[in-house]
């Protein structure tokens, strides 16, 4: 394991999730659009869909997490790297059909009957999607073990998740515009006319992500445990970053190995999970629901749908640059306190700008600066857990994953499941509906992160091993009925 990675090292490992963001970009910020507005299914069919998807992808993860941990890999390839590839080729064959026409249906199909047909490819996509996520997360405490490290390399792994959003969206812009130029007499609102464009997005999107896996497993090399990286790999780190994370009972104390029981006892394990829940639910609802609030509250054209969440990636993308140093300068937490208060303020100015205009550009900078600010730092706090306790990272990864996703399944479920319009069409509600849907996805969730934030603050994350229950912990000559927590620095 190294104290830091080279550049080129770090640019193979980053680009390892891609695929899976550049999918996730198009699932989340496209999926109720276009089920409901494209293909015209019920605001309760296209929620049901997006649960199931949540809800397996939720299940998946922690048994994902438990399998990775537990076993040795194939042919000698690397346990964390098998995973990335099984979970890349069940991603490659399903998702092409997510976005594209049911097959052999025709307008006398009974919307339940197209909703079956979407359900394996949608169950398949998001077991592969889960088993990539958790494979490449486990890899952060396994390449590096400097806090500085841990921190750079996950922006590193945000910024490509900044680029493949921004290629989705720019790819999308130029979709839109294309087919406007082609045929004039084309609306600004969103129909059947517009199954083309969202099938020819996705097979693009399809196509640059199976690239970029390709070069994420020629050019990562995963350690075995307890290895070590050539010496020449390694470039930099001060004495400061070569702390361990979590301080020890005594120096000379042999390493425990925590199991996955083991981590459902720890306090700090459950504040780390509520913590990262309500990240994942601010990204991604907001993100989701994005797009339904510029086209039925704000009235906006549909190449919006593509223009202002591009901004908010290109905001996300920059932002991902100056972490480390403010990290360096403020510590973890207030970082992600800033991003908070960068969220509370674009719910604050959604509430009461009920027309924005052009300053709905200005609103996008701060939710996609704030967004990207609050992910790097919950996924840095969550390696931070993990410390060196490799062994068993894809489950801690998973679980959290595992709360985040039945989360956002059921929030999106009961968000469909209020909405006043029972049609097809979007009714007049619309408009200040999704306005509110902004408002507490973003502000409402906000607040509840801050809360689990001071929770953290109070009663810092600490590992309680107790003799009782990993046995071997203490050296020679310690009272065995003594219990002495480990802490984060």
């Amino acid at each position: 394991m190294a104290e830091s990675l080279t550049v080129l090292r770090r640019l193979s490992y980053a680009v390892g999730h891609f695929l899976n963001d550049l999918c996730a970009s198009m699932w989340f910020t496209y999926l109720l659009v276009y089920y409901h507005s494209v293909l015209g299914f019920q605001n309760s069919y296209a929620g049901v869909l997006l649960l199931i998807g949540q809800v397996a992808d939720g299940v998946c993860t922690p048994l994902i997490g438990y399998e990775s941990d537990r076993t040795s890999g194939c042919c000698n390839y690397g346990k964390r790297k098998t995973w990335h590839l099984i979970g890349t080729v069940s991603v490659v064959i399903s998702f092409p059909f997510i976005f594209n026409q049911c097959m052999g249906c025709s307008e006398y199909t009974p919307q339940w009957a197209s909703l079956i047909y979407f359900i394996p490819f949608i169950i398949i996509f998001q077991f592969g999607w889960a088993a990539t996520q958790i494979s490449h997360l486990s890899l952060i405490p396994e390449l590096v073990k400097a806090e500085s490290a841990k921190v750079e390399l996950t922006a590193y792994r945000y910024a490509f998740t900044v680029i493949a959003n921004i290629t989705v969206y720019a790819v999308a812009w130029l979709l839109f515009h294309f087919q406007s130029n082609e045929d004039p007499s084309i609306t600004d609102n969103l129909g059947p006319v517009d199954i083309p464009i969202f099938r020819n997005l996705s097979l693009i999107v399809w196509a640059i992500g199976m690239l970029f896996s390709l070069l994420f497993h020629l050019g990562t090399r995963e350690t075995k445990a307890g290895g070590s990286e050539d010496e020449d790999e390694v470039d930099g780190g001060d004495e400061g970053e070569r702390k361990p994370l979590l301080t020890r009972l005594a120096p000379n104390s042999p390493s425990v190995a925590l199991r996955w029981q083991h981590w459902l006892k720890e306090p700090s394990f459950y504040q780390v999970a509520v913590l990262y829940m309500c990240t994942r639910l601010i990204v991604n609802l907001s993100q989701t629901y994005i797009s339904m609030y510029l086209i039925n509250t704000l009235l906006l054209p549909k190449k919006y749908i593509a223009t202002i969440p591009l901004v908010m990636y290109v905001s996300g993308f920059f932002s991902s640059f100056i972490m480390k140093p403010f990290n360096k300068l403020i510590g973890k937490s207030l970082v992600y306190f800033v991003g908070l208060v960068l969220i509370m303020i674009f719910s604050y100015w959604v509430l009461l700008d009920t027309h924005m205009g052009d300053g709905v550009y200005g609103a996008a900078v701060l939710l996609g600066t704030g967004s990207a600010t609050i992910l790097v730092m919950s996924l840095s706090m969550t390696a931070d857990l993990i410390a060196d306790q490799t062994q068993s990272g894809a489950f801690v990864y998973g679980a959290m994953s595992f709360t985040d996703k039945v989360a956002n399944g059921v929030g999106v479920i009961i968000i469909q499941g209020l909405h006043p319009c029972h049609t097809q069409a979007c009714c007049p509600a619309c408009v200040w509906y999704y306005h509110y849907v902004m408002v507490i996805v973003t502000g409402g969730v906000a607040v509840v992160a801050a809360l689990s934030l001071c929770s953290i603050l109070i009663w810092p994350i600490r590992i309680r091993r107790r003799l009782g229950v990993i046995p071997g912990l203490m050296s020679d000559g310690e009272d065995s009925g003594s219990s002495e927590p480990t802490l984060v620095n």
